[in-house]
């Protein structure tokens, strides 16, 4: 018997999604205020910024939700490590791309939006329509 069980959801069906529309939503409105306010340079880097935010949740999105069902556990756990891990990863590579390849960058406006992007998923529960506690 198979105790992996793919999971057939479309990834807007998710219970992340909402974190993750919102997450880019807020990234998009935070480059837009900064562009507004201190000019192309630094709309562009807090553009970067949330995308380096958003991209590496995406793909723990991806790799944590991608197995469902109780057979499924101990493949559910080795895929939030794996998520983790890559996540981690990643977002180290896209900051040496933007640092590296982007010029000029203006940095205090790209840590301020990938912060900003990464403060999302504190209110993370407000966000999600499943409840995972007890009522």
């Amino acid at each position: 018997m198979e105790t992996r069980t793919p999971n057939r959801l479309p990834f807007h069906r998710w219970p992340v999604f909402p974190v993750l529309l919102a997450q880019m939503l807020v990234s998009l409105v935070a480059a837009g205020v900064v562009w507004r306010a201190y000019g192309t340079v630094s709309g562009y880097s807090g553009l970067i910024g949330g995308v380096i935010a958003w991209l590496p949740n995406v793909y723990f999105a991806y790799k944590a939700f991608r197995y469902s069902g109780a057979r499924a556990a101990q493949a559910i756990v080795r895929s939030f490590y794996a998520g983790e891990a890559g996540k981690m990863i990643l977002t180290a590579v896209l900051f040496a791309l933007a640092f590296a390849g982007v010029k000029p960058l203006a940095p205090l406006a790209l840590f301020g939006c990938f912060l900003l992007a990464q403060s999302v998923s504190w209110f993370a529960p407000l966000l999600m329509k499943t409840r995972f506690s007890r009522p």
